[in-house]
């Protein structure tokens, strides 16, 4: 089955094609960043006024690298949510339409679950069961994940997520946008031990997370001292320390609670270099087996959306049409839907 997948839920517009029997046949990517950066973050107008441009041409870039026609599409995905409304309607209103006209099935798609299952993408692929900790943009979660839309919420972020945490810390320590990416950077010029942070929740009992503390930590450190370079580069290190140190405790417990031994990490700080470092040091310590994405399908692309959509369309998901799409959307939604498919 041949699916192309279009993601425009924020501010990377992603198309590709994949195919049941060959895997991800071709995929492109543009990101907005350099649109975005002097406003500090995201602007949702821009970014939908932008998804429009892109869509098209990188749609028939996809397929021109995949040598496939539109009639050799099985069906179209799209992200349906959670996202930017105006962002989202880009890419259903045209997958739809898409669809439509070449009376093929259209499927929306979590946004969330293409990340939860974009480890499937690589070589080696994990197999189910497995534990994911899913972290990207506003979402940090824990999950039992033992097949496609089966979804146990383990443990969630009571507050600010991970990379909610980061991109809030980089504007108080004046980086530029986009902040994750920066704080990292700027981590590795900072001293062992020069400054120490909370780990929040790390003996909570549970496999619930908060971050926001970090960042009023860090705050309140930034105004005890003359935030110069490299006090910045030392905050920056304690507080990437202190992340990371939370979610690799947190995903080892999650592995304890379970009673599995195979965890995959997906989403935007899944690509933090020490994260990975972290989890692969305590994974080995236990003989756990640990899989990520690769990096380029760490950050929102159209192939985690393309293969959703194939799992989807195999197991048989009803298409239709009348499409909506759905800014703010429970991942644990999904289970129901696929239940109904079933």
């Amino acid at each position: 089955m041949k699916v192309l997948g279009i993601e425009t839920s924020c501010d990377e517009t992603g198309l590709a094609l994949y195919d049941s029997a060959r895997g991800l046949v071709a995929h492109a990517l543009h990101s907005q960043v350099a649109l975005h950066e002097a406003y500090g973050g995201v602007v949702p107008e821009l970014a939908s006024r932008d998804h429009i441009r892109r869509v098209v041409p990188l749609t028939e870039r996809v397929l021109a690298d995949a040598a496939c026609a539109l009639a050799d599409l099985d069906g179209i995905a799209f992200t349906e949510g959670p996202g930017l409304a105006g962002a989202l309607l880009v890419g259903a209103s045209i997958a739809n339409a898409l669809a439509f006209a070449l009376e093929k099935p259209a499927v929306g798609v979590h946004h969330m679950e293409g990340h939860l299952l974009s480890p499937l993408l690589s070589s080696p692929r994990p197999q189910f069961p497995f534990v994911a900790l899913l972290v990207s943009g506003g979402h940090s979660e824990l999950y039992e994940v033992r097949g496609v839309g089966g979804y146990r919420l383990l443990g969630q972020t009571l507050d600010d997520a991970a990379g909610e945490a980061f991109d809030k810390t980089a504007k108080l320590l004046g980086l530029p946008y986009p902040g994750g990416p920066a704080l990292e950077r700027l981590a590795t010029e900072g001293r062992p031990g020069a400054a120490t942070l909370p780990r929040p929740m790390l003996a909570s009992g549970d496999l619930d997370l908060s971050f926001s503390g970090l960042k009023t930590a860090v705050s309140t450190l930034s105004h005890k001292a003359p935030l110069s370079d490299q006090r910045k580069a030392d905050l920056a290190r304690a507080f990437e320390e202190a992340i990371v140190d939370v979610l690799v405790a947190k995903a080892m417990a999650a592995l304890d609670e379970t009673g599995l031994e195979r965890l995959v990490v997906a989403g935007g700080v899944g690509a933090n270099r020490l994260l990975r470092r972290q989890l692969s040091a305590a994974s080995a310590r236990r003989g756990a087996e640990l899989y990520f994405p690769e990096l380029e399908f760490c950050t929102d692309n159209g192939a985690m959306i393309a293969l959703v959509g194939a799992l989807r369309l195999d197991a048989g998901t009803a298409a239709h049409y009348a499409f909506s799409v759905k800014p703010r959307w429970p991942l644990e939604s999904v289970l129901r839907v696929a239940s109904a498919a079933r």
